[in-house]
């Protein structure tokens, strides 16, 4: 439980705990002043997809296969490399490990010389006519999937050579939205005691304590750190000296998962009282607990799926802390890089091109806008397909920006191609 609140606790001996409780982060021989920091170390990256790390029972009472999707950096010979679990958002009731809101953010890591797993988890609500408390087992039952996903990768380090390559170590966990909330509480809960009252261990899905029984018992679950884009806590009481670090990103004005403490909105109807990133970070800071927190000014929920400059603040603020953290050698970093002292442009036209399109993910009516990266005056010609590879429209633009209407799509993965450029760019009308 957190100890801050103490009446008679004295300035002195707070400032002993924040001395005696900075982590001691493991160190990597491969900081080579480009890998793991913005600036992308490989030009691909290959994905294993569907790969079973556990199973649990859900929500409708019926097992369900656990499943990540693993990114991994093309062409790269190191072998201990830092994995990054991503949870995708979705309120726990929805949302997919293959979502807008998590797959650029995995590519892009992995660029970066990351192992980076996002991860499928139990997601639904086993009682709508008491909502606030069934979404706490929700988030109960994520926790234990996060865990197994954690302990899988250690089995696989130890049982099947390591296949992925990476340094158990450097474990860290987190996501978006909902999969944000997994991190968090895995790092702070670690006591029987703190397990919720709506939590009924004897029921199918819920039980193994704060282990749970998702799969690859008998191996460490701890992380090394958190990843929080747009998460919360259901209260910072549960953080305590010593925790993991934090690298948190988040909209000041969210609408859904609060900036700092308030209800959860769930389709404008409040759910439950929270505490959201800057009060974690306030609570980080008092305790001791390395913490690393970027506010987007004006922004709503995990403005990275829609905003460019939210997505390059949100990818720079986590490839910074992390890479900080892991290699000594480096300057550290808390918040978006300077863009001109890192050749941020130079940077995305070798990632994209000559062009690139946001936001990822749109409502159908809502518009695609184009970017050029290089100069471009003359008029040129957009193509979109479907995921199928079917042509669906054409038209023409000029100018630095060119928006893309979207009413006539059908909901789905679509593709933007510029005929004379070599790279296509996808979207998802939902």
């Amino acid at each position: 439980m957190r100890q801050i609140s103490l009446p008679l606790r004295s300035a002195a001996v707070a400032l002993f705990a924040a001395l005696l409780f900075v982590p001691v982060h493991a160190q990597v021989d491969d900081c080579d002043g480009t890998r793991y920091r913005y600036t992308s170390a490989f030009e691909s990256f290959n994905v294993s997809y569907d790969v079973e790390y556990g199973n649990a029972i859900n929500t409708t009472g019926l097992n369900q296969s656990l499943v990540v999707d693993i990114y991994e950096p093309e062409g790269d010979v190191y072998e201990s490399r830092p994995l990054i679990i991503m949870g995708h958002g979705g309120f726990f009731i929805g949302g997919d490990n293959a979502g807008e809101d998590v797959v650029p953010l995995c590519e892009d890591l992995a660029k970066m010389g990351y192992v980076v797993a996002s991860m499928s988890y139990r997601v639904g609500v086993d009682n709508f006519l008491d909502v606030s408390n069934a979404l706490v087992r929700s988030v109960w039952r994520a926790y234990h999937d996060g865990k197994a996903a954690v302990r899988f990768f250690r089995k696989t380090v130890e049982e099947d050579g390591n296949p992925w390559g990476v340094n158990t170590d450097l474990i860290y966990l987190g996501g978006v939205s909902a999969g944000a909330f997994i991190g968090l509480h895995m790092a702070s809960i670690d006591e029987e005691s703190e397990i919720p009252p709506q939590v009924d261990q004897s029921q199918p899905g819920m039980g193994g304590g704060l282990e749970g029984e998702s799969g690859n018992s008998g191996y460490s679950s701890s992380i090394t750190g958190v990843v929080n884009i747009g998460g919360a806590l259901k209260s910072v009481d549960y953080m305590s000296e010593g925790d993991a670090p934090i690298v948190s990103v988040h909209g000041t004005n969210d609408g859904t998962v609060p900036f700092s403490t308030g209800m959860i909105m769930l389709s404008g109807i409040p759910i439950t009282e929270v505490d959201g990133s800057a009060i974690i970070h306030e609570t980080a800071q008092a305790l001791g607990i390395e913490s690393c927190f970027t506010e987007i000014e004006g922004a709503g929920h995990v403005p990275h799926i829609t905003d460019s400059d939210a997505y390059y603040r949100t990818l720079g603020t986590i490839s910074g802390a992390l890479s900080s953290w892991i290699c000594s050698g480096y300057e550290p970093v808390c918040g978006p890089y300077d863009y001109e002292a890192v050749g941020v442009a130079e940077w995305l036209q070798t990632q994209h091109g000559q062009w690139r399109a946001f936001p990822t993910a749109v409502d159908a009516g809502e518009e695609v806008q184009i970017q050029w990266l290089s100069s471009r005056s003359a008029v040129w010609t957009y193509e979109v397909y479907d995921a199928s590879g079917r042509f669906i429209q054409t038209a023409t633009g000029a100018g630095e920006w060119f928006a893309v209407p979207t009413g006539n799509l059908a909901a789905g993965l679509h593709f933007i191609r510029i005929p004379g450029t070599t790279e296509s760019h996808r979207f998802w009308v939902q």
